[in-house]
């Protein structure tokens, strides 16, 4: 890991921004089209137009999309009243997501948002007249997208959706629990800089432990299942990051684990809620939330993107799928369940 990155997660965690309280206010860096539809002015009569660019459809993303969107609409900020979404989705295409930032560079949104580490590199590369957010980043500095978490200077800021700790403590887990675990699988798109960069701390994880880490690399989400497949007789669990071509095809992991009972661990809670057996996470809703508190920081209060901390997840808990583990062949012990903080919520019948 990257120690420029990590050093500051914890102060900047601790300084993340707070949901706006209405007041008035302009982004003075923002050249967008901020239109008033009335002759007295005014937040509540301004119309803002926001982009978003995401790199594809599934459950974590579009869930952080919601939050986002809930957020502004809480601050007053609602699509259909005062509010025009530009949506764009890339299909995990690489050229369709740098098309779609040109476009939005060339275009009139007060503010743009990428969702997953591409979308949000190119956004950050080519978009550079009005504020920019990014969301579902593992490592912003990693990839590129600014420069430190603590007051990053330029028009780009937003929050990482890992907690290094969070993947620590999933391997500790297979190691305390599943003591016949000896090789753990990953399925993987090494093109992905967020995967890789998860892939190197479950790594480190589960070296300390003595268990080995077996790659299963594919391309697109077509590979996905082949590469599940390849990992049958040669692993004894299998783990997948937050790769989003990997987690779009998810559902064929699932098969092959429930098919061979093979323990599946993954780094999302949507994953688990549709058949993983255990991850340690948040919900990516609550993340979009907070990327949406601080658009609206941003749109209303006049927050400067530059000078706002980028955040991680604080909130994080075992999240375990009962009915996977029966499928799996596990048996969920209690002092497993103990794992689980919030059992009411995050224990998944």
């Amino acid at each position: 890991m990257k120690k420029k990155f990590w050093l500051g997660v914890t102060l900047a965690a601790v300084m993340a921004v707070t949901a706006a309280c209405g007041a008035n206010g302009s982004d003075n860096t923002n050249t967008g089209s901020n239109n008033n539809t009335g002759n007295t002015g005014g937040d509540a009569e301004k119309t803002y137009t926001i982009a978003i660019s995401q790199l594809v459809e599934h459950p974590s993303l579009d869930a952080t999309k919601e939050g986002f969107l809930a957020a502004l609409k809480d601050a007053g900020i609602e699509e259909g009243k005062n509010l025009k979404i530009d949506m764009n989705n890339a299909q995990a295409d690489t050229a369709n997501s740098k098309t779609i930032s040109q476009k939005i560079a060339s275009g009139k949104a007060d503010l743009a948002l990428g969702i997953a580490t591409m979308t949000a590199q190119n956004l950050a590369e080519d978009v550079t007249n009005i504020p920019v957010l990014f969301a579902a980043v593992t490592d912003p500095i990693d990839a590129g997208i600014v420069k430190q978490l603590q007051a990053p200077g330029g028009n780009v800021t937003g929050a990482s959706d890992t907690n290094p700790d969070a993947v620590k403590q999933t391997m500790d887990f297979i190691a305390a629990e599943l003591p016949e675990v000896k090789k753990v699988g990953l399925v993987i798109n090494e093109g992905e800089p967020n995967a890789v960069v998860m892939a190197k701390y479950a790594e480190e994880a589960l070296l300390a432990h003595g268990i080995e880490l077996v790659k299963a690399p594919i391309v697109n989400i077509s590979d996905v299942q082949q590469a599940a497949e390849s990992l049958v007789g040669r692993v004894d669990a299998i783990y997948i990051t937050l790769d989003n071509n990997v987690v779009s095809g998810v559902d064929s992991i699932i098969e092959v684990a429930n098919k061979n009972d093979i323990p599946f661990f993954s780094a999302d809670r949507d994953t688990v809620e549709k058949g993983a057996f255990l991850t340690v996470g948040f919900k990516y809703f609550d993340h979009g939330y907070e990327v949406g508190q601080m658009a609206v920081e941003i749109l209303k209060n006049g927050k400067k993107p530059g000078e706002m901390d980028i955040t991680v997840p604080q909130k994080l808990d075992f999240i375990m799928n009962l009915k996977a583990a029966a499928e799996q062949g596990i048996t969920v012990t209690d002092k497993m369940k103990s794992y689980v903080k919030d059992p009411e919520n995050n224990i998944i019948e």
